[in-house]
């Protein structure tokens, strides 16, 4: 398996180059123009504005799109040679059945980048084997390790973070207040990591409980984190479940088994 990212894609590619390979695939001028106008933009940054030559703004909705449009020929390339690449922008994957496959592919790729002016990442282009524990790779997400589909950690603490921000204890907040902030972004969260391994769920599950037995116990001014025995009693899966809590492993459960 090859995990390949190209460095600073959307800030380094030229837009004489971008705008060519658009012009290949769209014969209608003025929808090019637009394209160039847009790309040429000034860009204000720290009271100084500069007009950019190259690259494309990262997060903007037609990066990606861009960015198909300009690598679509090293999908063609790697697909002429039999190889199965899976590709996001400029994030892509070489699935191999061999490391000497890997190696002969990461080379047509780094080919291709310094034919086109493009340079791999160092820190995120690597050779491995997914199906072992420290050979596996992050991809949108998510992260493919020991045969198992997992939660990237980055993706992971920032869910983590979004609900420690929505369950402090000093809020001030009902619970049913808590919970309909939660629950969207959990559902959210869910729709798109439902594939992944389901112990994550459980663990995210028992967090979410912890952080509102907090909310209970210091509403009751009592100290305390909702860790102990007694609260666990007190306040427990189902209680919340009545509370409208929206839990990950009860959906993954239904997903797996809609009946």
């Amino acid at each position: 398996m090859v995990d390949a990212d190209l460095e600073s894609y959307f800030d380094s590619i030229p837009h004489e180059r971008l705008l060519g390979r658009v012009k290949e695939r769209i014969s209608d001028g003025r929808v090019v123009e637009l394209l160039g106008l847009w790309l040429k933009q000034d860009i204000l940054q720290e009271m100084q504005r500069w007009t950019p030559g190259q690259g494309t703004p990262q997060g903007a909705v037609i990066s990606p799109l861009l960015a198909n449009i300009c690598l679509h020929p090293l999908d063609e390339r790697m697909a002429g040679l039999g190889y199965r690449m899976v590709r996001y922008a400029d994030d892509f994957v070489v699935l191999c059945r061999s490391r000497d496959e890997a190696e002969a592919a990461l080379a047509h790729i780094r080919a291709f980048a310094m034919e086109n002016g493009l340079t791999l990442h160092p820190g995120k282009t690597h050779l491995g084997d997914w199906r072992q524990p420290g050979g596996g790779f992050d991809f949108l997400g998510y992260r493919f390790e020991a045969g198992r589909r997992l939660v990237r950690r980055k993706s992971l603490t920032r869910l983590k973070d979004r609900i420690r921000d929505k369950t402090k204890r000093t809020g001030g907040q009902s619970l049913a207040s808590v919970i309909a902030d939660l629950n969207p972004i959990l559902k959210s969260w869910f729709g798109y990591f439902k594939h992944a391994h389901h112990y994550i769920f459980e663990s995210l599950d028992g967090l979410v409980r912890r952080r509102l037995r907090a909310i209970l116990r210091k509403q009751e001014k009592r100290p305390g984190f909702g860790l102990c025995r007694d609260d666990h009693k007190r306040w427990t899966n189902a209680f919340f479940a009545d509370a409208g809590l929206f839990a990950l492993h009860a959906a993954w459960q239904r997903a797996r088994d809609p009946r």
